[in-house]
């Protein structure tokens, strides 16, 4: 699910079959599942994208909660819905993972590094601001203008 056509075609040439705008993606899930539903929605934005993130779901499907990016509060659950099709909502917060599991971090860095390294996993880099422009950087990722990663340079 992505904002604007612009992040959806980013979001193709990192690997994804398929994009969805937000702007009416349950019923655009719904389409391309055949009315049957998703088995999994990462959700960045809460809001009143929640809602429909559960109404996306295919029987025993699955809402990862990672964030609230809309601003627009914290959602809640009306657990009828989690009922009514046997799924679940997860909440995905990695730093109180990995908190505290001494040495976890060091681990997920050590397998990931190599992979990095070797192209496996290449993340799309988006902008790169000089540090003096970091305001300009956090300005642009809260008005969600961003594509792929953005660097902010802290030394040559």
């Amino acid at each position: 699910m992505v904002s604007t056509e612009e992040k959806a075609e980013l979001a193709k040439r990192a690997g994804a079959e398929e994009t969805i705008l937000v702007e009416g993606f349950k019923d655009s899930a719904l389409a391309l599942t055949d009315g049957e539903g998703v088995d999994i929605v990462l959700d960045v934005v809460g809001g009143p994208v929640f809602t429909d993130s559960l109404r996306a779901l295919a029987p025993q499907g699955r809402l990862l909660v990672v964030g609230f990016a809309s601003g627009a509060g914290i959602p809640e659950v009306k657990v009828n819905r989690l009922l009514l099709n046997n799924v679940d909502v997860r909440g995905v917060g990695w730093g109180a993972y990995a908190m505290v599991r001494p040495g976890y971090m060091h681990e997920q860095w050590d397998a990931l590094l190599p992979l990095m390294e070797s192209g496996v996993i290449k993340p799309p880099i988006g902008a790169t601001y000089e540090l003096e422009e970091f305001g300009k950087a956090l300005t642009e990722m809260e008005e969600r203008r961003t594509l792929g990663k953005s660097i902010v340079k802290v030394r040559d």
